[in-house]
């Protein structure tokens, strides 16, 4: 197998078990241990569940750590595409949205450390308790909303890279843009706007699906061996 096509797969199973992996950390945990309105509830399911929550605290961790490589390994695919642009797609992807994503899992600590029981917490009541950690899932969750910002804007040099590939299809390329344009979008709109949040997600959520064809893309077939390697 020539090294490009076998750094195209790389990619592409790391891109795989970070779309497997990062659903459990971001969807399924605080689905399960977050009751909307309701702090007394959440802390209960908390104290009886801490466990899922280290398991989505992991979870988290696991899939940032696989961002990092599979960055890496996207730069050295498309370093002879465009290296700014290559250098563009590490940056947004990795050096600013993993330490934000780090930072953010804090938040899901701290939830744990006010339900667990410690003597150090009986000053407080377990009113105060339980909404000092339902508080911080939820800036959990405002957290991965800002963060969400980064994993779109990535995206972007990403679809570029791959329209000026030659080695993939382009239509690869503008899924990705418009994905990149969906995660924005709907992140600005949750932050500046949540209003407007129920009107615009239907939209956004449908193209943020664009990030998934290059996936299975690199997998199966890679890239072309010929054809430009430049734009």
């Amino acid at each position: 197998m020539q090294p490009r096509k076998r750094l195209a797969r790389l990619a592409g199973w790391l891109y795989l078990l970070l779309a497997v992996t990062a659903p459990i950390g971001l969807l399924y945990v605080p689905g399960q241990l977050l009751v909307p309105d309701d702090a007394a509830a959440t802390a209960e399911r908390l104290r009886a569940s801490a466990w899922l929550l280290r398991v989505g605290i992991g979870s988290e961790l696991f899939h940032q750590v696989v961002q990092v490589y599979l960055l890496l390994v996207l730069y050295r695919l498309f370093k002879p595409v465009h290296e700014a642009l290559a250098r563009q797609l590490v940056v947004l992807g990795a050096l600013v949205s993993v330490p934000v994503v780090f930072a953010v899992v804090l938040t899901e600590l701290g939830a744990l450390l006010a339900t667990s029981g410690a003597p150090w917490l009986d000053a407080f009541s377990r009113p105060q308790l339980d909404a000092l950690a339902y508080l911080l899932l939820r800036l959990h969750g405002q957290g991965i909303t800002v963060v969400s910002i980064f994993w779109g804007l990535w995206l972007f040099p990403f679809g570029l890279l791959v329209m000026r590939s030659g080695f993939l299809p382009r239509v690869l390329g503008a899924l990705l843009l418009a994905a990149g344009a969906a995660y924005v979008v709907s992140a600005s709109t949750a932050i500046l706007a949540p209003q407007l949040s129920a009107a615009v997600e239907p939209v956004t959520s449908l193209l943020e699906l664009g990030e998934i064809p290059i996936v299975f893309w690199l997998i199966i077939r890679g890239v072309r061996e010929r054809g430009p390697a430049a734009a």
